[in-house]
């Protein structure tokens, strides 16, 4: 192996752990993102209470496991 083929090699390397490093970074990033939005958006559900559904008070009681 000549000197101009290793220096290729380093430089090729560098560059391949500077792309992967900016592409982690830009994930980090998209998944903060994304878990902001979902928090806002579980915010600014309305909350509502229980006994304010006009459901009877049976549903949801039983889970039918032969449908």
């Amino acid at each position: 192996m000549d000197v101009s083929s290793i220096a290729s090699l380093a430089t090729s390397l560098a560059s391949t752990q500077t792309n992967d490093a900016i592409g982690i970074s830009v994930l980090k990033k998209a998944m903060d993102i994304g878990a902001s939005n979902a928090e806002a958006l579980i915010a600014s559900l309305p909350e509502i209470p229980v006994a304010a559904s006009n459901l009877p008070p049976h549903l949801g009681q039983n889970v039918n496991t032969t449908a």
